[in-house]
């Protein structure tokens, strides 16, 4: 799977590519041939990227907001102003007193609801305990509480995550996994691609033996609009290491999270 990068920047990557261009100009200077400087000069590259075969990049799924996303944000201001445009679609006065200073709320409210894209997933999981006297059986959270909004609707749903992992290395902090499903709980999401990230997060940078995460969540998508059928529960699992590879441990950790629940 995929590790957090190290240190070595594009800015380094692109220096030394051009130090592998470089050497094969000049080696013109000793009557190679075209072909062979060519070579030469791949060769050089691949040797840098050899080095870092073993380090994947990070996924999409554990990153925050793009670039070009970030740039091009709008102001507070604009955002408020959309707020007054949705209030007017929907047939209402945005001037009128119990809405005036709702424009202003629900930005404020967005802030919140969506800072997600504001927290690194992966450096919550950074620190690791590893004085923990020689621990290696499951370590289970469950019944992590979160809200999150569909998005497809921009409409919430919410419910109970349940994280469990063999530790490897060392321990993370409880409070930590919680954290982790908040930061991707806290974005537009739909509830499979939510599971997933949580999974992909603690895999590549606690790197234990096998992870499991499961998620049920009720969609308000489905009950306010739609179908309109209230109380379904949605249910989505990831199993990674010996929780994929072995069956017994999928039912080991579905017996923990159900134990002592009706």
């Amino acid at each position: 799977m995929y590790a957090k990068p190290d240190s070595t920047t594009m800015k380094t990557r692109v220096a030394r590519a051009g130090d592998a261009m470089d050497a094969a100009l000049k080696s013109l200077s000793y009557g190679m041939s075209d072909e062979n400087r060519r070579a030469d000069a791949v060769a050089l590259m691949r040797n840098d990227n050899d080095a870092r075969a073993d380090i994947a990049p990070l996924p999409e799924s554990a990153q925050r907001v793009p670039n070009e996303v970030a740039l091009g944000r709008p102001s507070r201001q604009e955002a408020e102003a959309a707020v007054r445009t949705l209030l007017r679609w929907a047939g209402d006065d945005p001037t009128r007193e119990g809405l005036i200073d709702t424009p202003a709320r629900v930005a404020k409210a967005y802030e919140q609801l969506f800072a997600g894209y504001k927290m690194d997933a992966d450096t919550l999981l950074e620190r690791v305990f590893e004085e923990v006297e020689g621990y290696s059986d499951v370590v289970l959270v469950r019944d992590i509480p979160f809200y999150s909004h569909c998005e497809h609707h921009m409409v919430p749903f919410m419910g109970l995550a349940h994280v469990a992992y063999y530790p490897s290395k060392g321990v993370v902090g409880l409070s930590k996994l919680a954290r982790v499903v908040d930061a991707f709980a806290k974005r537009l999401q739909t509830q499979e691609t939510m599971t997933a990230q949580v999974a992909d997060t603690i895999e590549a940078i606690l790197k234990p033996r096998g992870c499991a995460v499961m998620i049920e969540a009720e969609h308000l998508c489905m009950a306010m609009r739609g179908v309109q059928k209230a109380g379904v529960s949605t249910i989505t699992t990831q199993f990674r290491g010996v929780y994929k590879d072995d069956a017994s441990e999928q039912v080991r950790f579905l017996t923990l999270v159900r134990g002592g629940k009706n």
